[in-house]
């Protein structure tokens, strides 16, 4: 039995554990975490993320800010539970599905969903692991989603993590379009073909030759879901790694995590400079090839005029 002492749960994730301590004074029993909550995920789905405060939390339940720190001692710890109480559990429908891949496309497009009802969830910035029992749960059934299947429980947790990466990556982009459609009044559709008529505008096969390609081709202007697909390709990887499991061929090896430079290493002076120097130096490069574009261009109009 090991002497150490395990590490003391933040007061946040003890808040969302049920674990923390109650406290042991405050204002009427009208008060309490799951009111703060509530009323915080209310204010950021109305407006934004930026309207959380814990003043405007207060004012919204007719309290003082002071009350409100007996229960949540600080903002990071509200945005956490506000995060666990949107994200709630995950669709038991999944379970229905046959097969790891259905199952794992449902948790997919059900986190997406997600994310388009709580748009805010994606201004929370990712520092960690969410150690909170609904984001658990969420984990919990991506890994007994591919339960019969070979994967080791490294391999397993990989692919958890990239749907769940591709399903936050849809979601700023749904959640995006969603937020222009309802500032601007303009339907999806309406947005699609604005956004494919400035495209066709700026873009041109001298300077982008394969982007001026799919413009032509009428990528922007289809129906395709290039989130969905990129998500059954990702399937399509992990079921044929699972075949080579089948096969018996060996693991291939890790690759190591990208590991940043140390703070004084990309704070020091000299660095900061030569990187400016790049900056500037490649910019100059897109000058001088637009440029270069233009002369030919030119020059290729009076040859063709002297013909």
């Amino acid at each position: 039995m090991s002497d150490i002492e395990p590490p003391e749960l933040p007061r946040g994730i003890a808040l969302a554990w049920g674990v923390a301590a109650n406290p042991q004074r405050g204002p009427k029993r009208e008060m309490s975490v799951e009111k703060i909550v509530e009323a915080a995920v209310e204010l950021a789905d109305a407006d934004g993320i930026g309207a959380v405060s814990m003043a405007a939390v207060a004012a919204r339940l007719g309290f003082t800010p002071m009350s409100l720190y007996r229960y949540v001692s600080a903002k990071d710890d509200l945005l956490l539970l506000m995060q666990e109480e949107a994200t709630g559990l995950p669709p038991e429908e999944h379970r229905q599905e046959e097969g790891w891949r259905a199952k794992l496309r449902a948790l997919f497009d059900a986190q997406t969903r997600l994310y388009l009802a709580h748009p805010w969830l994606l201004s929370i910035p990712i520092t960690g692991s969410p150690i909170t029992p609904n984001s658990s749960a969420w984990l919990d059934a991506a890994l007994a989603s591919l339960e019969a299947t070979p994967l080791d429980a490294t391999d397993r947790v990989a692919v958890a993590l990239a749907v769940t990466g591709s399903a936050r990556w849809y979601g700023i982009v749904i959640a995006g379009y969603a937020e222009q459609a309802r500032s601007t009044g303009m339907s999806p559709d309406q947005i699609t073909v604005h956004e494919a008529e400035l495209f066709d505008r700026v873009i041109t096969a001298e300077e982008f030759p394969a982007l001026r390609g799919a413009i032509e081709a009428g990528v922007f202007l289809s129906d395709d879901d290039p989130f969905h697909f990129g998500i059954e390709r990702v399937f399509d990887g992990v079921e044929a790694y699972i075949a080579t499991i089948d096969r018996g061929e060996p693991k291939p090896e890790a690759d190591t995590w990208l590991v940043s430079e140390p703070a004084e290493v990309a704070e020091d002076k000299k660095v900061r400079e030569a990187r400016k120097a790049v900056r500037v130096a490649e910019k100059a490069l897109r000058d001088a090839r637009k440029l270069e574009r233009q002369v030919l261009k030119d020059a290729r109009e009076r040859a063709a005029r002297r013909q």
